[in-house]
């Protein structure tokens, strides 16, 4: 798979799924513990605790879903926008249940879809860059047509995700795609329809994620032809 953009589509859909699935089934997981907890027990402590857990994660699952439906569905039909004020509420929802924290500076707009689902797309990288916890801090800049994102992403141990700079730029190498890796492939796609580049850079316990427009690349110049005078 030496590019991304030749993964089939059904691989793709298959993958995304898989890796929604690997969200949402811890907490709908500890749903099902909670409810057996309440089948099972008379104590009024672990009664109570069981309720705790099960609100808990049932809120929990759903930020995930909400989340999931900007960043990975359809959300509208073709050549829809989302509201970039929405896109936050998912988010932080969404990272209200991670180890870091999320801080978000960009005016409300309506922006095209693609690029909304590669902004929510590069925060799910971020988290991977900071394992441990830390600060995931999200900066949009620019026209709602053109905008930049700029993630910084601070914390102990930050990476760059293994393969990320490679996968985003479209080269697959000789990896066989699977559910951890299409994070990055997913991003990459998304930022290729777009129109957008994204890079990934690291300094000390900061890895830093900028998607920016394009830059076209200049015209060939004409050769010259005929005689001179």
């Amino acid at each position: 798979m030496a590019d991304t953009s030749d993964i089939a589509a059904l691989d793709l859909a298959a993958l995304i799924a898989s890796r929604v699935c690997h969200d949402i089934i811890s907490p709908v997981g500890a749903i099902t513990n909670g409810l057996e907890v309440l089948e099972e027990d008379n104590n009024e402590e672990m009664r109570s605790f069981a309720m705790d857990l099960i609100r808990k994660s049932a809120r929990q699952a759903s930020a995930k879903l909400q989340f999931a439906r900007l960043a990975f569905g359809a959300a509208g039909s073709a050549g829809a926008s989302i509201d970039l004020g929405d896109a936050e509420t998912v988010a932080k929802g969404f990272m209200a249940g991670e180890k870091a924290t999320l801080q978000w500076t960009a005016t409300r707009v309506l922006m095209p879809k693609n690029l909304v689902k590669l902004l929510l797309n590069l925060i799910l990288m971020a988290g991977h860059a900071i394992p441990r916890g830390g600060v995931i801090e999200v900066v949009v800049t620019g026209a709602a047509e053109a905008p930049t994102f700029t993630l910084t992403c601070s914390g102990t141990n930050a990476r760059i995700p293994a393969n990320a700079e490679a996968f985003l730029a479209g080269d697959g190498g000789d990896h066989v795609p699977d559910a951890h890796m299409i994070q990055p492939i997913y991003a990459g796609l998304l930022a290729r329809a777009a129109g957008m580049e994204v890079a990934v850079v690291k300094d000390g316990d900061t890895v830093v994620f900028r998607a920016a427009p394009k830059v076209a690349e200049p015209a060939e110049a004409a050769p010259v032809t005929g005689e001179s005078a």
